[in-house]
């Protein structure tokens, strides 16, 4: 029997937390979009902020991106590590692989497809299974760069995929990741970006019959960043989860926008996001969508978005939506919550001799904790746990 649940909890010191369910009658990926996905930029209309899926970005902070404006002036520094058997091609855009697993769903995703000179295939062989992750580095030198990459996984391989950004760009590009039947797959995108530069991309990832695809978004830099994961089944039985941590400061846009789309019997999906805030004009944004489609009877799903407030002016857009188009599902449903440190755990800490501010720094990890354990890869874990620790001390000083 189908279950759905809304469960807003608390509400923003900086703007007001959303949550929407739409019914069958409302039950096409269509109706949130301005023109159905192409490749073609020109099928787009240059957004102005008020469609539903622009209508939280700060359009006027993205450089050109969305209208066309931006043009490839810059570059970005390649490093690429990966165990023996697995490949990297650069391929022109008539490549077979390229567009597997999605089309573009919004201007700049495809303005993004039209302008990168190259795409960059990486294939796993079937039935290889990867002792170590295969790590991929884009370190932006400033500029305007695009950019289209496809991660290929055979039947029943496994692997785990690092892609990092750093430095500074005003960054578009497309990501890929089709996966064979069996395969199991983790990927960890790590947007440590300098506070300047501005990111959006659009994630498709195709799971193949009975694979296991993972995802684990971390979000950390930049000025304006906003990423679209989005994941389709290519047959039954398969399982996608999708994690995400962010930590907003002072001034910075951070923006994730994701769709499971239930399209095969018998899979599974599980969302988890969580993010804190601190800073005047901090804004994050979080849009949950799962489509459960008539065919994809026996679907176990459940997405949840939380917030940690830590200061106050910062804002948060939390709407987790739900479009069901059959009973005959094992479950779905959804939460969102945002608001301040409980006061319960601050005062049992400080009870016990804690001082005030290493109180608020353990509060802030143990609500991180699980989601940095979902990564899976031990340097990066310790890496990212560094971060969140300077970013607290930033909030306390």
């Amino acid at each position: 029997m189908a279950k759905a649940q809304s469960m807003p909890a608390g509400s923003s010191a900086g703007g007001p937390v959303a949550v929407a369910v739409r019914g069958a009658a409302e039950s096409s990926v269509a109706t949130r979009m301005s023109a159905p996905p192409s490749f073609d930029v020109a099928d787009f209309p240059v957004p102005h902020g008020r469609e539903e899926e622009w209508r939280f970005t700060p359009l006027e902070r993205l450089r050109g991106l969305h209208d066309g404006t931006a043009v490839a002036s810059g570059s970005v520094k390649v490093e690429f590590s990966a165990p023996e058997g697995v490949t990297l091609e650069s391929v022109g855009r008539d490549d077979p692989r390229v567009g597997r697993a999605g089309t573009p769903v919004d201007r700049v995703a495809a303005q993004a497809f039209s302008s990168f000179e190259k795409a960059t295939v990486i294939s796993v062989p079937k039935e290889a299974v990867l002792a170590e992750p295969v790590r991929l580095t884009l370190h932006g030198e400033g500029g305007v760069t695009f950019g289209h990459t496809v991660f290929e996984v055979g039947d029943f391989a496994e692997a785990v995929f690092v892609i990092d950004h750093t430095g500074s760009a005003t960054r578009a590009a497309n990501v890929e990741f089709v996966l064979g039947d069996g395969a199991k797959v983790t990927v960890v995108s790590v947007q440590d970006w300098d506070d300047t530069a501005v990111h959006c991309s659009q994630h498709n990832a195709l799971v193949g019959r009975d694979a296991t695809f993972r995802s684990v978004i971390v979000t950390f830099g930049g000025d304006v960043v906003r990423i679209h994961p989005r994941v389709s089944f290519a047959g039954p039985g398969g399982e996608a989860e999708l994690y995400g941590l962010y930590f907003t400061d002072d001034g910075q846009h951070q923006e994730h926008r994701l769709l499971v789309d239930h399209d095969a019997p018998n899979c599974r999906s599980n969302v988890a996001y969580k993010g804190a805030l601190q800073g005047e004009r901090a804004h994050a944004v979080w849009i949950g969508d799962v489509v459960i489609r008539s065919a994809a009877t026996g679907t176990d799903t459940y997405e949840l978005n939380r917030n940690l407030v830590l200061t106050d002016g910062a804002r948060v857009d939390s709407v987790p939506n739900l479009e069901i188009e059959t009973g005959e599902i094992l479950g779905a449903g959804h939460a969102s919550a945002t608001g301040r440190f409980e006061d319960e755990q601050l005062f049992y800490l400080m009870s016990r001799g804690i001082p005030a501010s290493e109180a608020r720094r353990l509060v802030v990890r143990g609500f991180f904790a699980e989601l940095v354990q979902k990564i899976g890869v031990p340097d990066v874990e310790e890496r990212l746990i560094a971060t969140l620790e300077a970013e607290l001390e930033a909030s306390i000083a």
